[in-house]
């Protein structure tokens, strides 16, 4: 696979040589079973696959080259890049400015931009829409595009099946970018709906049979269907597709249901399945495969707590927290400085929507083992400052450092 010129804090020593010396014993990628770190007192069980994706490094090299070609010019992103407080600030410190928020809320008004401006596509995508109103401006949306090619394999997928009569499903959470952008790219071929969940889903399924009437959509979808949307005849021949950094088996959960539906109702024989459901398996992201497949290999072992880094609205990362929150205490962290102390951590909870603290969340008997993983958009230097803190925290600094040298060999 290709790799990226990405800035050097962005890389770890110890995870790069974890990493490296893993792939090269495991080049199949069939081993889900987590790296086990010593250190002392401290017992780290590192999951197999986290950290930056192959979209996420592309995205970065792209937006600093951005910076870097064109001194002198005004630089935007027209929101986040990624999902990552640590790559963003860099990126508004060299002086680029996000145009919109996360959810599509402008902080800079359209009019402010010219032709001589510079505006990076994030690697959630952008609609149409937004892609339009940027050339409206004379600014080439796809001179700095960094948009990921996973993600382009859904909005292919989604025109595919659209064009070959299918109405598209896409589960997705309805305000994140990436939805929104496939949405957008899919409703341009065909009759498109958003599900966010499986409880959506069975809903969904209730006008598929015509237990609901069809006027009642409308409402229980509000904004979550494209213009033109007939209830009553476009739910009859569907594919799913999905928000690449959903949870892989929800997305295959709501897929299933929705074609064990699709039979059911209309009677379907299995060898005649694809004249009513799209195959849409190889929408399913492999970062996103890999990394959930790593926490449940990581899971299989026991620990006393986990801790899961990423960005706080980072999707990927928070379905990361929650298959770990099913077994054992976990929390959910931004960087090394949520770790205030032995004593006390701020954490996120994704339910609630707030950042809390916690107090002894480190058990008092040694040796103590904690699982650790991260998102997709999580520099694995944040990952390593995580354990270092760890270290620090539990009097095994020299453990640490002599773990370093030893991977380094």
């Amino acid at each position: 696979m290709k790799s990226f010129n990405v800035p050097v804090h962005y890389r770890s020593p110890l995870v790069t040589a974890i990493k490296n010396k893993r792939k090269a014993d495991d080049k199949m990628k069939r081993d889900f079973k987590p790296t086990l770190l010593e250190l002392g007192s401290l017992h780290v069980v590192l999951a197999r696959h986290f950290g930056f994706c192959y979209g996420v490094e592309n995205a970065i090299e792209i937006a600093f080259r951005a910076v870097d070609e064109n001194p002198g010019k005004r630089v935007f992103l027209l929101s986040e890049m990624i999902h990552n407080p640590g790559v963003n600030a860099d990126l508004i410190a060299l002086g680029v400015r996000f145009i919109m928020d996360t959810k599509g809320n402008m902080l800079i008004s359209w009019d402010e931009l010219t032709a001589n401006d510079v505006v990076i596509i994030p690697a959630f995508g952008t609609t149409l829409e937004l892609e339009e109103t940027l050339r409206n401006k004379g600014i080439d949306p796809t001179r700095y595009e960094t948009t990921c090619p996973f993600v382009e394999k859904v909005w292919n997928r989604a025109e595919k099946i659209g064009n070959d009569g299918y109405t598209v499903v896409v589960h997705g959470k309805p305000g994140h970018e990436e939805t929104r952008a496939t949405f957008s790219h899919s409703k341009a071929h065909t009759p498109t709906v958003v599900v966010k969940d499986m409880e959506q889903t069975q809903l969904l399924a209730k006008y598929i049979t015509g237990e609901l009437n069809h006027d009642n959509f409308y409402t229980d979808f509000k904004g979550q269907y494209s213009l033109g949307f007939d209830a009553a005849k476009d739910l009859a021949r569907i594919g799913v597709v999905n928000q690449t950094t959903m949870l892989a088996s929800e997305t295959q959960a709501i897929a299933d249901y929705l074609k064990g539906i699709i039979i059911s109702h209309y009677n379907t024989p299995a060898n005649e399945i694809a004249d009513r459901f799209a195959d849409t398996r190889d929408t399913l992201c492999y970062a996103t495969n890999d990394n959930q497949g790593a926490v449940q290999g990581m899971l299989e072992e026991t620990a006393d707590i986990a801790i899961v880094i990423g960005g706080y609205n980072s999707s990927n990362t928070s379905h990361l927290a929650e298959l770990c929150e099913h077994k054992l205490p976990t929390y959910y962290i931004n960087d090394e400085f949520c770790l205030a102390s032995e004593k006390e951590i701020r954490h996120y909870d994704q339910h609630k929507h707030l950042e809390l603290e916690t107090a002894n969340y480190l058990p008092a008997h040694r040796p103590i083992r904690v699982m650790i993983t991260s998102g997709a958009s999580c520099p694995d230097a944040l990952v390593e400052r995580v354990i270092h803190r760890l270290a620090t925290l539990t009097g095994n600094v020299a453990a640490f450092e002599t773990a370093i040298n030893e991977w380094a060999k």
